[in-house]
């Protein structure tokens, strides 16, 4: 298991946003009672302490052994998204959630999974996360940031190395025909340095990949009004049309209140991924508990909230489990051909 990963007891008092109980690793969950690849004790693969990955775990992990019979769960801390792919194919973990682009790459052997593939499948898709890249008033009204590509030739932090940000950011410059090497000055900052970095000036734009109203950039717009460098509808047309886990996605003027106008992007959808051999009643009875208590995730992640509703089912980057499929049907809502397993 990861060598920073560390077991959460079930979480997430009423009203409270993260009441995290944890402890030791565990030792490998016991086979189910329904399936082979059933287990009675399941673990759900987060991220770190420190994300919104970790309570909305926990979050689940309460709601799994409130409501499944004879399943007890519990979420543990990790280093996120692709080390959480990894867990599924080990079947260190049971659940999964991570970034969309991720699950792609691991379920098509694409970029850090060239060396194998993973054939997850989604049961829920959760929240979008979404492309942010993010000037300052000041600095817009210099050098005219009317599009992602007048970029170009600036100073511009693609996110930490490593970061699900900086693959995100790469992708969006390679769709574009652009390049970090060259046609920026690159710099690598995690979200609080790049914040810092345009207060100082030392960078003219960086990028954020989260979900809308994050707190940094509430922080950052504080003390210095910001400006939103959009995805022209060309760009926007490239970015979805070559990668088919970006969807166009609107930042409604207002989300930032230095922020008044609508501002065109694309969001990256987080899901929570589960093994193929998980059995469809595995998966229908995880699906019915997740989906029949979202109140209580939306307690640890109110943004989410508009989310975690069926019909976003449409937007995961990888064939849906059979059991959710069952439970959507149930609720007359269509599940496309492409996402069928």
């Amino acid at each position: 298991m990861g060598h920073q990963r560390r077991r959460l007891a079930s979480a997430v008092a009423l009203g409270t946003c993260a009441t995290l109980l944890v402890s030791a690793c565990s030792q490998p969950a016991e086979a189910g009672r329904d399936d082979p690849g059933d287990r009675s004790s399941i673990s759900i693969a987060t991220g770190t302490t420190g994300g919104i990955y970790y309570p909305v775990g926990g979050a689940m992990a309460e709601i799994i052994d409130r409501e499944v019979d004879g399943v007890d769960a519990s979420a543990e801390a990790t280093g996120a998204s692709v080390e959480n792919l990894r867990l599924i194919e080990g079947r260190e973990s049971d659940l999964a959630i991570a970034q969309g682009d991720v699950v792609y790459q691991a379920y098509h052997g694409e970029g850090e999974f060239e060396d194998g593939a993973i054939r997850t499948q989604s049961l829920m898709v959760l929240y979008p996360n979404v492309y942010h890249a993010v000037s300052l008033q000041s600095v817009h009204a210099k050098e005219n940031l009317d599009c992602f590509s007048d970029i170009k030739d600036k100073r511009f932090s693609v996110g930490a190395p490593g970061s699900g940000n900086e693959l995100a950011t790469n992708l969006v410059f390679e769709a574009l025909g652009m390049s970090p090497d060259e046609d920026i000055t690159r710099q690598r900052y995690a979200y609080a340095e790049t914040a810092r970095a345009l207060r100082e000036g030392q960078v003219d734009a960086g990028s954020w990949v989260v979900g809308e109203g994050h707190g940094s950039l509430r922080e950052l717009e504080a003390t210095n009004p910001i400006h939103l460098v959009p995805l022209c509808e060309p760009e926007l047309a490239e970015v979805a049309g070559q990668f088919p886990f970006y969807t166009p996605h609107t930042i409604v003027g207002g989300t930032y209140t230095t922020v008044e106008e609508d501002v065109r992007t694309v969001a990256l959808w987080n899901v929570l991924s589960v093994p193929e051999e998980m059995s469809e009643e595995r998966g229908y009875e995880l699906a019915v508990a997740l989906y029949e208590n979202t109140d209580f995730i939306n307690q640890v992640y109110e943004a989410g909230s508009d989310y975690l509703v069926l019909e976003t089912l449409r937007h995961s980057p990888v064939p849906l489990h059979p059991g959710v499929i069952r439970y959507a049907e149930e609720h007359d809502v269509e599940i496309p051909d492409e996402l069928r397993p």
